[in-house]
């Protein structure tokens, strides 16, 4: 797939609420709560346009008996992909729109993915050096896995810093 670098867009967090009304008339009960994250989530931050929610669910298992509807709605169900525990579900074909997450209330990604965005609304110098490196990575590389691929690296130093200071600010 083609990177696709955007300026943030404030309608990204209504694309966000859309979804999320569709996805509570399908998973009802399962669902605790919703969580829009990644780089759409982050005032003033460069992302690719698609929109990144977390589903905290009661239980992963009862997931998988949603494929059916989800790829009715036109989802690509992708199971784990890569992080145990975790259901992914993506919209929009070669043109991304949506990546949804579903992680059980338990599982330590929620808490890591939730930390990084919260660092980033807070501290919009980050901001600023991610959306440079990433602007930078768009100009070397033409296909997502490798833009992701060499963005990863940078990602997971900001990712350090901001675990620091989440523990710094949480004692």
């Amino acid at each position: 797939m083609k990177v696709r670098l955007t300026e943030y867009d404030e309608s990204w967090v209504r694309m966000y609420e859309e979804e999320t009304h569709l996805l509570k008339k399908i998973f009802g009960e399962e669902i605790i709560r919703f969580e829009h994250f990644g780089s759409t989530a982050v005032p003033r931050l460069k992302a690719k346009p698609v929109i990144d929610m977390m589903c905290i669910v009661r239980d992963i298992e009862m997931i998988d008996g949603f494929n059916e509807q989800m790829s009715s709605l036109g989802y690509d169900v992708a199971g784990e992909w890569g992080i145990q525990g975790r259901r992914l579900f993506r919209k929009g074909g070669e043109i991304r729109t949506h990546h949804i997450h579903i992680y059980r209330f338990d599982n330590p990604q929620i808490q890591r993915h939730l930390i990084f965005r919260d660092y980033l609304r807070s501290h919009p110098d980050e901001v600023e050096l991610y959306g440079n490196k990433k602007e930078e990575l768009a100009q070397c590389f033409d296909d997502t896995s490798f833009y992701s691929k060499a963005k990863k690296p940078f990602v997971q130093e900001m990712e350090n810093r901001a675990l620091q200071w989440y523990s710094d600010n949480h004692k």
